[in-house]
């Protein structure tokens, strides 16, 4: 429960950001069903690696406690575009967002032979540890038509947000960009900052989609599983020839461990061990004020070079966006494995959030294989497009220490009198302590 408190501290900041987004953004695309001419069936498999706290994991709990945990993810599959949503998904599409720490996995399949949705089987390698081996994909039935996961807004927010972007220990010249959110319009907005996002283009619930884990299975994903080796996916309306082999590469990574220390008015360096799958990395921060009229200030900081705020990016991205933003130093090259928070910009809160993501591979697969000069009139019998990527969240600065147990003489000595005294426990360990963790 500490985490869900922690996170809903930031609400007033999430809302004021997608009342922006949503004045000014054009909707995500969505996976769109095989055309009478494509492929027989399309398949998609979602990989995430959740590090939230410093905890890799969540412990196996059972009882009340584990009733407790599987209140908190409070996970639903995405409302489809039939307008309806479907239900017996378990816990499907925990991939999506960050939820709980460790590894989570989405599967979907469709199939133009049988469009109002199909049964299906797939053969992992040995030893994956997903909880259940092979997988047994279902198309689960839809509920009647749910209203919008979109936040509304009765009226328009009060207060400013404040941005700001780039490594360093100082705040570069030109920052920051304020919109007062009284007054703000598009065209204010489109100086802001420049708003990438990327389309949905994994797994999802929709229409006639076999998905796994379902409520038949549920997905239990051990730290160390593994999916690398030969996938077989064989079911009704489903092409004979529909397997695959995953590399370590396109496998699950592994935690995104990002750590940072010291005050918020001074610059916090943020460090992190590289990840070998890993293409890029992307940092964000936010926190939350008021002014003496008890309107919030709030700050938003990207680790972009231009001014990219990073809050439509926070999730995977085919590997030529990738190399795109990385020429645009929109995301920090592979190598990298530290960035400083400019000092100042968050002197005024008392917390601030940070989040940071490893992108990883996008594989995609089709039989016969994609020529490298594909005529507009190829069609194979099958595709299927695998992603992975590994998301942190943590507190900025030394209360990441505090929530993490750590005490300041864990960062660079800064309290060499407490030496050998009881270490200090923090919300993370009494959470981990609570679970026997």
């Amino acid at each position: 429960m500490t985490i869900r408190i922690f996170v809903r501290r930031f609400s007033p900041l999430t809302a004021a950001v997608a009342f922006v987004l949503a004045s000014t953004a054009g909707a995500a695309e969505a996976p769109k069903p095989a055309a009478a001419r494509g492929p027989i069936a399309q398949y998609w498999m979602d990989l995430a690696t959740y590090n939230l706290m410093g905890m890799d994991e969540m412990p196996e709990m059972s009882g009340i406690a584990g009733r407790m945990m599987g209140g908190m993810m409070g996970t639903h599959a995405a409302q489809g575009r039939d307008g309806r949503r479907a239900k017996g998904v378990g816990n499907f599409g925990l991939t999506k967002s960050m939820g709980m720490p460790g590894r989570q996995i989405d599967i979907a399949l469709y199939t133009a032979n049988k469009p109002g949705g199909t049964s299906a089987t797939q053969e992992i390698p040995q030893r994956a540890d997903l909880g259940a081996e092979p997988l047994h994909l279902v198309t689960p039935p839809r509920e009647g038509v749910g209203g919008s996961d979109d936040p509304t807004y009765p009226e328009r927010p009060r207060g400013r947000i404040l941005f700001y972007w780039g490594c360093g220990a100082t705040v570069k010249p030109g920052q920051p960009r304020v919109i007062d959110m009284a007054h703000f319009s598009t065209q204010d907005y489109a100086g802001f900052m420049q708003g990438r996002s990327v389309p949905d283009r994994g797994a999802r619930a929709e229409a006639g989609y076999a998905i796994w884990p379902n409520d038949k299975e549920n997905s239990r994903v051990a730290r160390g599983a593994s999916l690398a080796g030969e996938h077989v996916v064989s079911g009704e309306g489903v092409p004979d020839n529909l397997k695959f082999t995953l590399s370590r590469d396109q496998d699950f990574m592994p935690s995104f461990r990002v750590e940072s220390g010291g005050k918020l008015a001074e610059s916090i360096r943020v460090r992190w061990q590289p990840i070998a799958q890993a293409r890029a990395y992307l940092l964000t921060a936010m926190s939350a004020s008021e002014d003496k009229s008890g309107a919030p200030d709030l700050v938003l900081w990207s680790s972009s070079e231009p001014p990219e705020s990073g809050t439509g990016l926070m999730n995977y991205a085919s590997n030529a966006n990738v190399d795109k933003w990385l020429r645009e130093k929109v995301l920090l090259a592979p190598a990298t494995t530290e960035c400083e928070v400019p000092a100042g910009i968050f002197a005024e809160a008392k917390t601030a959030m940070l989040q940071g993501i490893a992108y990883g591979n996008e594989a995609n697969f089709s039989y016969p294989p994609k020529p490298a000069n594909a005529p507009v009139s190829w069609s194979p019998d099958w595709v299927a497009r695998v992603r992975n990527k590994s998301v942190a969240m943590n507190m900025l600065g030394e209360n990441a220490a505090s929530m993490n147990g750590r005490g300041r003489g864990d960062d660079g000595g800064r309290d060499d009198g407490n030496r050998g005294k009881a270490e200090k426990k923090g919300p993370v360990d009494a959470l981990k302590g609570l679970f026997g963790h």
